[in-house]
């Protein structure tokens, strides 16, 4: 089984380096020619063999329209980036003073909430139900989804590798090829990227 994992096509918020999970953004203009700049230059996989996916936001859905054109696709929510509760649409520099944003940074358990929002264990359950679904259909597959859902199955897929949060977070418009052995073991290659490999 092939899986394309592909992060959407930058947003404002994305620009001003805000949190934003929920929030429904569209693409921006820097966003929309970026991903029909790499759609230009052979960046993505041929559709045909593959079920395309998106979160249902609105940028997954436009990334995979600009990628390629009105097709039949599915919404998964399981895909939908973190819910960042009141932090949403909010800047580091706005919430560094505030105790709750404070507590949630610190915490490594990963059981402590955004207020209003999710635990970062809820978001990864969350995400690697997503994932499951599509091993249990087990066919080639594609999905528009986003930065830290991304950076979180990566993670939790490849402990071994030693890359942190950030490090595993594609750019905008760019991703992964999972693939699995008949043993069961997943392997990785970037997506989209210029030449070059970590």
């Amino acid at each position: 089984m092939r899986l394309y994992l592909i992060r959407h096509g930058l947003t404002e918020a994305n620009l001003r380096c805000l949190y934003y999970g929920a929030t429904d953004l569209p693409l921006c203009g820097e966003g929309i020619q970026g991903i029909l700049t790499a759609k230009a230059r052979g960046r993505y996989p041929d559709r045909a063999g593959l079920r395309l996916y998106t979160s249902g936001l609105l940028r997954t859905e436009q990334t995979l329209s600009l990628i390629y054109g009105d097709v039949s696709h599915e919404a998964l929510p399981a895909w939908a980036e973190m819910d960042f509760g009141t932090f949403e649409m909010k800047s580091y520099e706005e919430l560094k003073n505030n105790p709750d944003y404070i507590s949630w940074i610190e915490d490594e358990s990963g059981e402590l909430a955004c207020p209003g929002g999710e635990t970062n264990n809820q978001a990864l359950a969350r995400f690697t139900a997503g994932l499951k679904l599509l091993r249990k259909r087990n066919q080639d597959a594609l999905v528009i989804t986003h930065g830290g859902v991304i950076a979180r199955l990566m993670g939790r897929l490849f402990p071994e590798e030693p890359f942190h949060f950030y490090q595993w977070q594609p750019r905008a418009g760019e991703g992964y090829l999972l693939f699995w052995e008949e043993v069961g073991r997943a392997a990785w290659h970037r997506v989209a990227l210029p030449e070059t490999t970590i």
